[in-house]
């Protein structure tokens, strides 16, 4: 696919409805009946939305409601569309739409980049799986980090891919989303493109702030109107920890308490790596806590300032921590909706 592609991501509560059905089953249909080229369901673990209602891996059951992100990605005059259509969906949430490329234009300008790399969950590279293999060729090229998801549902092609409990799940989506130098980001994708079976790959322009506890940059300053936005992602393992606690509820409990936000979502992977460690993945006797996860906040120029204060003070010494321009963003809680698209 080339020429300008767009992101729609919508984060709310898994169980939510819209009208006489989930959400996430809505937008899925949406999106299939558009045709829509790659989207993703990925589950939460911990997280608040625009009510500041606490949900988080350490009490959240399986007959609770996890936050969710539904992730859809096409050409921006499409997508400009269908995030419209979004934001009529979701009754509680924050919608977003963000700029990209695909891999085969002009690297943006800038130190670093974000890579999506998107699969199958089941598909396999030489024998590996394919997100396991990506993660090895952006780790040999310098990368800071990368991590892999996988999906519970999503659309591949145009047509949809449902997650089973029972069944392999081979064609159901994965991603693989990486922060690396520029420079490195060349040769890496050349050799991404040239692996069989991989979906679409994408490029974006990221700031790095902090890696390995390393300060890097500041988050970039922006006109601090009433429509400019930016993303806060904090990697860290999540047996990571600051004076005890992991380190992404921390992260939760504290920009709670100071964010007037829409919300926040922390999202559990299972693979990856972070300043050049060794793969982050659960192992028979650790499930759950060698494994990568990701916080993000998306809110204006002056939140995310103070955010990143916080961010910076219980990543002393882990984690790989990022800021991004976001063009567009929708908080909707009960029919009130703030902020431009």
């Amino acid at each position: 696919m080339s020429g300008d592609l767009a992101k729609s991501t919508a984060y709310f509560g898994e169980r939510q409805r819209s009208g006489d059905r989930f959400t996430a089953d809505a937008l899925l249909d949406l999106y299939t009946a558009a045709s829509v080229t790659t989207s993703i369901v990925i589950r939460g673990i911990a997280g608040f939305g625009p009510r500041h209602e606490l949900r988080s891996d350490l009490t959240l059951t399986g007959s609770e409601d996890p936050p969710i992100a539904v992730m859809a990605v096409d050409t921006a005059a499409k997508m400009r569309q269908l995030t419209a259509d979004t934001v009529g969906l979701v009754t509680r949430g924050l919608v977003t739409l963000e700029s990209l490329m695909p891999a085969d234009e002009p690297m943006p300008a800038g130190p670093s980049v974000k890579v999506t790399v998107y699969v199958q969950r089941g598909h396999r590279i030489s024998g590996a799986l394919a997100y396991v293999a990506v993660c090895d060729v952006l780790q040999r090229h310098g990368f800071h980090a990368a991590t892999a998801y996988l999906g519970v549902d999503g659309t591949a092609g145009g047509r949809r891919r449902r997650a089973t409990f029972f069944g392999r799940n081979v064609e159901v989506p994965a991603m693989v989303i990486a922060i690396g130098p520029r420079e490195r980001a060349v040769p890496a994708i050349a050799e991404l493109r040239a692996m069989p079976g991989l979906q679409m790959l994408t490029v974006e322009a990221v700031t790095t702030c902090k890696v390995g506890g390393r300060l890097l940059s500041p988050p970039p300053e922006l006109p601090r109107d009433a429509g400019s936005r930016q993303k806060l992602t904090v990697q860290t393992c999540a047996s990571a920890l600051h004076d005890g606690v992991p380190i992404h509820r921390a992260l939760v409990t504290r920009l709670r308490g100071i964010h007037q936000t829409a919300g926040m979502t922390v999202l559990r992977a299972v693979w990856g790596f972070q300043n050049g460690s060794a793969p982050l993945a659960d192992s028979v006797f650790r499930i759950g806590r060698r494994v990568p996860v990701t916080t993000l906040v998306v809110d204006t120029p002056e939140r995310i300032a103070a955010g990143f204060q916080v961010a910076d003070a219980l990543t002393a010494q882990h984690g790989v921590v990022t800021v991004e321009k976001v063009p567009g963003a929708v908080s909707i809680d009960a029919g009130v909706r703030r902020g431009t698209m």
